[in-house]
């Protein structure tokens, strides 16, 4: 999920680059979402991990 906020980061850089501002906001929501939604997932994987050891 990670690898995707990546690459919707990087789409992102370059539009914007190129002067496509509409396409370069959509694309870093998308990044922000993913990278958000990432996270969350992993503190809740660390949490888990945390309870199952104890």
């Amino acid at each position: 999920m990670l690898q995707y906020a990546v690459i919707f980061f990087v789409i992102a850089i370059i539009a914007a680059v190129f002067g496509f501002t509409g396409i370069a906001a959509g694309a870093t929501e998308i990044a922000k979402v993913l990278f958000f939604l990432f996270l969350i997932i992993a503190a809740i994987t660390f949490v888990i991990s945390l309870v199952r050891k104890a």
